[in-house]
């Protein structure tokens, strides 16, 4: 049975965490890690107050009735580190990569339902870039789980390859016939950071960014998300009900930057895609799925 780790109605502080964060991992030895089975709960979150308005505004979301889809990601963020920094959890979390992410919402949430949230790590699986696994999010309201979600992600372990890899060109990029322009100026690292408490620093100024590689900031990926779910719901006609949309990340927005927001419409949901300026090569892709 995997341990469990259970809060009530305040989720763990994140300076704590932050701090543990930094802390080196030692021992990691290759195709030899196992991830422990750890889960964590908060029995009451509460979906409503000023940071989801705060929120709404840094992603571009319309006040309603319902709260927006990746909302409940943000109020499960807390729980997500509390796993991620434990001292049984083997890997640095400042190494991890957020591969993919896949939210399913059974039906609209409304705006001041609380929420029981669960975290579980899981879906460890040995791939040829490193070690995938997944955070796997359930939000429960009256004992009915309305919400599901599923971020993979890598740390990089390449494995040794006999040969010469094959440098296999990628397939021809499609472009869909919906196209508006995304925006996203120098300070939205911050911004959102601000609201969902990530505050890595890969994300926050380019001096921070430059620490770790980056030549500037980058722009969070479920901030890309969030921003461009807003847009669709904005221009595409779509108001979402019992629905799953997923994500692949590929390729870093940089602060400030502008990027293209491309999509079609077909009877069963969405392609989506959110390409680089030039349109020639893709930060994200994914789908939105009527159920």
């Amino acid at each position: 049975m995997p341990d469990t780790l259970v809060y009530r109605d305040t989720p763990p502080a994140l300076l704590p965490l932050f701090a543990k964060a930094l802390l080196p991992k030692k021992g990691l030895s290759g195709a030899d890690i196992t991830l422990p089975q750890l889960c964590a709960e908060l029995l009451c979150a509460h979906t409503a107050g000023d940071n989801l308005s705060q929120y709404e505004r840094a992603c571009g979301f319309r006040p309603g009735n319902h709260i927006p889809m990746t909302w409940p990601h943000i109020l499960a963020f807390p729980l997500h580190l509390k796993l991620l920094t434990e001292k049984a959890f083997p890997l640095p979390l400042l190494g991890l990569v957020h591969l993919r992410n896949t939210i399913t919402q059974h039906r609209p949430i409304g705006v001041g339902e609380t929420l029981k949230l669960d975290v579980c790590l899981g879906n460890q699986e040995r791939t040829s870039r490193g070690i995938e696994f997944g955070m796997i999010t359930n939000a429960s309201s009256a004992g009915t789980v309305v919400w599901e979600e599923t971020s993979t992600m890598l740390f990089r372990q390449p494995r040794a390859q006999a040969g010469t890899a094959s440098n296999t060109a990628p397939p021809p990029l499609e472009h869909y016939p919906n196209t508006t322009e995304i925006d996203a100026p120098e300070s939205t690292g911050r911004r959102y950071a601000k609201v969902s408490g990530d505050r890595n620093p890969i994300h926050m100024h380019a001096l921070s960014a430059r620490a770790f590689g980056f030549p500037r900031a980058i722009a969070h990926g479920m901030w890309s998300k969030a921003h461009v779910l807003a847009t669709l719901e904005q221009q595409s006609g779509w108001r979402p009900g019992p629905v799953r949309v997923s994500c692949q990340f590929k390729k870093p927005l940089f602060l400030p930057g502008t990027a293209q927001l491309n999509w079609r419409t077909g009877k069963a949901g969405l392609d989506y895609q959110l390409l680089n300026a030039r349109a020639d090569a893709p930060h994200l892709s994914g789908q939105v799925e009527w159920l």
